[in-house]
């Protein structure tokens, strides 16, 4: 992917009761913590396409809870579910599903690390899994941008 067709992505870590939101920025370089959405008190594809249409994402990039042998389970039939309503509301923007395997470990992890208690890590944790499933996917879709340097010692 070139600098000329980069564009911004939503990530979306999909849970029954909390949605974790991130964004990519404008040229679809560097993905960030946008929201929870608590699905309790908001609906979930209105407030996504809203955010969609806000920032003009381009790709909406869901996370599949996939297991360690590769195979799908109960919970990613209702990620796809979830999914395949999101694309309906937003048919204009594709949709693609990416392996969320230990994204939230990962963010729980990195989370700790900054010195946030599982307390304090309760409101933000589904966005940092969410910037972990955007992440993903830009490592897996968009290759790096300039080509490593030329094997020359004067360079």
């Amino acid at each position: 992917m070139s600098t000329l067709d980069a564009h911004p992505a939503l990530g979306v870590d999909h849970g029954e009761a909390r949605i974790g939101i991130a964004a990519t920025d404008p040229l679809g370089i560097l993905a960030h913590p946008v929201e929870t959405i608590d699905v309790r008190t908001t609906d979930p594809l209105a407030r996504i396409a809203a955010l969609a249409l806000q920032r003009k994402i381009r790709t909406l990039v869901v996370g599949l809870p996939v297991r360690i042998d590769g195979t799908e389970g109960s919970a990613a039939e209702k990620v796809r579910a979830f999914g395949k309503k999101l694309a309906g509301r937003l048919p204009e923007i594709p949709l693609v599903f990416v392996d969320e395997a230990y994204t939230t470990m990962d963010a729980a992890a990195k989370l700790r690390e900054a010195g946030r208690s599982a307390r304090q890590q309760k409101s933000v944790i589904d966005q940092a899994a969410a910037v972990g499933i955007l992440e993903a996917w830009m490592a897996t879709a968009c290759p790096p941008q300039f080509p490593p340097f030329p094997d020359r010692a004067d360079v």
